[in-house]
């Protein structure tokens, strides 16, 4: 019997285990299970006042010691962090927030005036890859001077409209750790679900036995693909994503499933799969590009004639006159890794059949309730609407999860056991199995004239998009429209190719594929500003898109164009460092290219109070704050009178999935139109009593132009937002300051706006300097603790400056923010260290850095 003290309550147990288990065990659910590995810190709790890790901790090791979750902190407490955290815009997605609050108690309970360097180390143990870390300093620092002040009555301010740093309306829920995820949804019968993954990368499937699996006790269900009713073909856009690799069809890569179990507790599922026995006939791989396209090549689809995904050839005017026509022209070829997007959630869902089994309810943490909606409904062969998809609290995503990767697989196991069933990743799986960013080998060829105006640029790019379609035809689109950056020049030669090999797959990540052309083209200009002899910034400032004029991809810039804007405001920094280092970067906001881009906004008036309903999930990025301030700039009211329910199908219309920096702008304009609406019967003398019952639609269709129209000045995009970023090192070659201007259009809320910003450029620094994803033969060589990912204490300051200059009256003049942070930082550091040590660097992470690793 092992007894101790949790929360101030004596606990006793027989089983030794997962102290993180146990607590959950116990309904303490913000203790968060993140990795399992002792890595993330998610799980923190305090033991004895000091902080641990109870997801590898047993819980023998804590016998008479007193264990502290958020849930047990006092009611003064959690009034102070509370506030704390909302008043420094530290909350994001929010998994990581309860570990940090009980990282700050633990500070502050033996130091009740740290510095900033304290607090650092403090939560250096635990990973926040939303925030970059900034503001979750800002608030332990502020929530101890609350301590030490006394400060009492703290809540967050009334919420008047749009502009104002406003606390997020999920911020009591994340740092209270009430709020609830989908690996903390608990019902009675529930079943746990699990895969069986492919033993090989690619092989065929000759036999699946699963009699053994089926016979241990505590098993519900053994599923094959034969057990599917609809299609065993699902995928976002491209339907080639075996739901269940099906008997006599191949293996693409290693995190296929085989097989799924459905059990009475994880172990048992674990056990089972173990039981499986799966014949196999082993065939040779690709595990490149360049395999996968040299002649006789095995077929990564076997279905297919070729590996090429997807192709892309851009042109505008002759790039070879052009080129030879230049003054000087600079060619290099440059490459980028696969990149994880290391969201602290892994993925998980929990899915019931309704009594009738004629409709089914997901609980999912995903980008797209409605993405998961059709992508389900085609695996069991139903009509969408039968299917409720509701999110759950999202704990970041970064477009790791806009595939489907567990809630299909619930929702299967759900039907055929008639159980609510749960399948969530392990941090393993997780890593294995959904997209990365792409690899990207790009040759780029770039001019200009004597006076350093630029003339032309040519690119071949060639893209690993693994094993699976994913978004790689759209990233690949993005990669090209974007490759020639925000500059007013028109003439462009631009040849993209996406490949399948039997890598994991890639997909979306923050960027869309600009980081990886940016990378290569931002470098190119620092070679022609020296050729020229001018400087990095002058070569931009020169060339920078302004108002009326016309894009590389022909889009007449808008009025708030502000590109020079951001050159002017980082001017004096970059010209008093001696090791600074620049980059521009410019994108879009909406899907573009002429393809349907909805956002839907559904208010209902119930009570007294305004239900903000839209079917676009809230990953971190804040959505709720920027409909509800919205709605308060529109109707006059305060947040007292706005529900923000989470994203949902069936009750919420569909607004597309969180991506491409789109729900600001495109629902955010939604949700000001239901709101125009409400407002003319406000000013036509009803008072909101009076409207009970009524609902408001608000849409938005983004129209634009598709690839290749027959004008002249195609609109690509509805907006664009534009950046300049500037990195300056120390004399050691350590990085001192990232200042980061971004035009985002008008900031909703500045606060947020600021905290996407120091998350993005923290990230970015990562993929420059760090961040590694080794493959060895598509079987991926790394755990979240060797990602590489940057800590709290040596992550370096990251000044925010918002410029504001669109006069657009779409959702206030907000143009989308969540992505362009992350796209010219590597090229910036790339920048730096060049005038740091003279080595022109063309591969990420860059090699010989203070933060290279050792290699052994």
């Amino acid at each position: 019997m092992f007894t101790l003290t949790v929360n101030g309550a004596q606990v006793q147990t027989e089983q030794d285990g997962s102290l993180m288990e146990l607590l959950r065990g116990m309904g303490l659910t913000s203790v968060k299970d993140g990795c399992g590995q002792g890595a993330c810190g998610t799980c923190t709790v305090l033991a004895d006042g000091k902080p641990v890790k109870a997801c590898v901790q047993k819980i023998s090791k804590f016998q008479g010691r007193a264990i502290v979750t958020v849930e047990g902190l006092s009611p003064r407490e959690k009034e102070v962090y509370t506030y704390a955290f909302g008043a420094a815009g530290a909350v994001q997605c929010g998994f990581c927030i309860p570990g940090m609050v009980l990282c700050a108690k633990g500070l502050i309970d033996r130091n009740p005036d740290p510095t900033r360097d304290e607090a650092a180390v403090a939560i250096r143990n635990n990973i926040c890859r939303c925030t970059g870390y900034k503001k979750i300093i800002d608030a332990i620092l502020l929530a101890a001077r609350l301590f030490r002040e006394g400060a009492e009555h703290l809540s967050a301010p009334a919420v008047t409209g749009v502009g104002q740093r406003a606390h997020r309306l999920d911020v009591p829920e994340k740092v209270q750790g009430w709020g609830k995820y989908a690996d903390d949804i608990q019902m009675e019968g529930m079943l746990y679900g699990s895969a069986l993954r492919a033993a090989y990368p690619r092989a065929r499937v000759l036999s699946i036995d699963t009699s053994a699996a089926k016979a241990l006790s505590g098993v519900h269900a053994v599923l094959t693909a034969a057990d599917i009713p609809g299609s065993s073909k699902v995928g976002h856009l491209k339907h080639d994503w075996d739901a269940l690799v099906p008997v006599g069809r191949l293996t693409h890569y290693l995190g296929d499933a085989v097989a799924l179990v459905a059990a009475e507790t994880r172990a048992i599922a674990e056990q089972a799969k173990a039981l499986i026995r799966v014949e196999y006939e082993v065939l040779p791989g690709v595990f490149s590009p360049q395999q996968a396209l040299a002649e006789g090549a095995p077929l990564v689809h076997e279905s297919g004639t070729s590996n090429v995904l997807a192709h892309e050839h851009l042109v505008r005017g002759d790039a070879e006159e052009a080129l030879r026509r230049s003054a000087h022209v600079v060619t290099r070829t440059y490459f980028t890794p696969f990149t994880e997007h290391a969201f602290l959630e892994p993925e998980c869902a929990v899915a019931l059949m309704d009594p009738d089994g004629e409709s089914a309810l997901i609980y999912s943490s995903d980008q797209g309730t409605y993405d998961t909606q059709h992508e389900c409904a085609l695996m069991m062969g139903w009509e969408p609407e039968r299917i409720h998809v509701v999110n759950a609290l999202v704990g970041g995503g970064f477009g790791g999860k806009e595939d489907v990767s567990v809630q299909h697989h619930a929702l299967l196991l759900a039907y055929h056991t008639r159980r609510p069933v749960k399948v969530k990743l392990t941090r393993d799986e997780s890593i294995l199995v959904h997209p990365k960013r792409h690899p990207a080998w790009m040759e780029v060829t770039t001019g200009c004239g004597a006076d350093g105006r630029l003339t032309a640029m040519k690119a071949v790019v060639v893209t690993d998009t693994g094993a699976y379609a994913s978004l790689g035809g759209p990233v690949l689109q993005r990669l090209c429209t974007h490759a020639a950056g925000p500059y007013n020049y028109q003439v462009i030669d631009i040849d993209g190719t996406a490949v399948y090999t039997n890598n994991p797959p890639a997909g979306a990540f923050r960027g869309f594929g600009v980081t990886q052309s940016c990378f290569a083209a931002e470098c190119n200009l620092n070679l022609l500003a020296e050729a020229v002899g001018i400087s990095p910034w002058e070569i931009r400032y020169r060339n920078a898109i302004r108002p009326g004029q016309v894009l590389p991809n022909g889009q007449i810039a808008c009025p708030g164009t502000a590109l020079v804007q951001t050159l002017e405001a980082v001017k004096p920094l970059y010209d008093s460092h001696p090791y600074a280092g620049i980059a521009c970067a410019m994108k879009n906001a909406g899907v573009g290219v002429g393809l349907p881009d909805w956002g839907r906004c559904r208010i209902t008036v119930e009570g007294g109070k305004l239900y903000l309903r839209s079917g676009a999930s809230c990953i971190g990025q804040g959505l709720g704050t920027v409909l509800e301030q919205i709605a308060c700039e529109t109707l006059g009211v305060g947040r007292e009178r706005i529900v923000y329910p989470n994203a949902e199908t069936n009750n919420a219309p569909d607004a597309g999935t969180t991506s491409g920096s789109r729900q600001t702008l495109i629902t955010g304009e939604a949700c000001r139109r239901a709101c125009v609406q409400i407002k003319a019967e406000l000013d036509g003398g009803k008072t909101l009593e009076e409207l009970e019952g009524r609902e408001f639609l608000g849409e938005y269709l983004a129209k634009t132009d598709p690839m290749g129209a027959d004008k002249p000045n195609p609109v690509s995009h509805v907006a664009y937002g534009y950046a300049t970023q500037v990195v300056c090192l120390r004399e050691d070659g350590t990085i001192e300051q990232v200042v980061a201007a971004h035009d985002v259009g008008r900031a909703i809320n500045p606060l947020s706006v600021e905290g996407q910003i120091e998350g993005g450029v923290v990230m970015s620094l990562g993929y420059a300097l760090t961040e590694a994803f080794p493959l060895e033969e598509g079987r991926p060589a790394a755990k979240f603790g060797t990602l590489g990912l940057f800590r709290a204490d040596k992550t370096p300051d990251v000044r925010s400056i918002i410029v504001e200059a669109n006069p657009e009256p779409l959702a206030y003049g907000a143009v989308g923010i969540g992505e362009i942070t992350s796209i010219p930082t590597a090229p910036a550091v790339q920048n730096a260290y060049y005038r740091w040590d003279g080595n022109f660097r063309t591969t990420l992470p860059l090699e010989n850095t203070p933060y290279s690793r050792t290699k052994n």
